[in-house]
């Protein structure tokens, strides 16, 4: 079956229960429709806020690269390309923000707690600290890593959202894990 004609046909299925597709919202945003990129943001903002709260490492940094995300959307609607789904385009906008907010800003560790053990009444209680093991990770691939398993977007979603091939997808997703259990067992040492 043709991906296009598949996409319609989902469009068409949204709309018929009430909910326009995000296709269809991009399509009325492109044309100025304002309350269309509210049900999006609606639709969106709390994936959004995920990914972006695991990627900028705090709420803050992350309230705002929504924002801006969102601000793009609007500004940039008309160069969303039909053949893609909507999901991919928007997710690719996101991405692209908080990677450009983190290179801004230089590879500073977030605010966060100390990784590694903590102690507690009881006694010591060992802890990792997935979010700091994530902040060391180049922006690139914790983009790929979080899409994937925050997301659970598909190889061929990711590659589209990032501009890049399945089998860099695959490769940034390897070396992504391979950092992650390094600087996780590292926090255990």
């Amino acid at each position: 079956m043709n991906r296009l004609a598949a996409q319609r046909r989902t469009a068409q299925a949204c709309e018929e229960l009430g909910a326009p597709s995000d296709e269809a919202l991009l399509e009325r945003i492109a044309g100025g429709d304002c309350a269309s990129l509210a049900a999006l943001a609606e639709r969106y903002h709390a994936r959004f806020f995920r990914v972006a709260r695991r990627m900028l490492g705090n709420d803050q940094d992350a309230e705002d690269g929504v924002q801006i995300a969102f601000l793009k959307i609007h500004l940039h609607a008309r160069d969303f390309v039909p053949h893609w789904r909507g999901s991919t385009w928007l997710y690719r906008v996101l991405t692209n923000v908080c990677v450009d907010a983190w290179r801004k800003r230089g590879r500073e560790e977030p605010a966060a707690e100390p990784a590694g053990r903590s102690s507690g009444e009881a006694g010591t209680v060992e802890r990792l600290d997935v979010q700091q093991a994530l902040a060391r990770l180049p922006a690139e691939t914790r983009a790929v890593v979080l899409l994937r398993y925050l997301e659970d977007l598909s190889y061929e979603d990711i590659a589209r959202v990032r501009g890049v091939s399945v089998n860099t997808v695959k490769t940034q997703l390897r070396l992504g894990k391979q950092a992650l259990r390094r600087h996780l067992e590292g926090d255990l040492a």
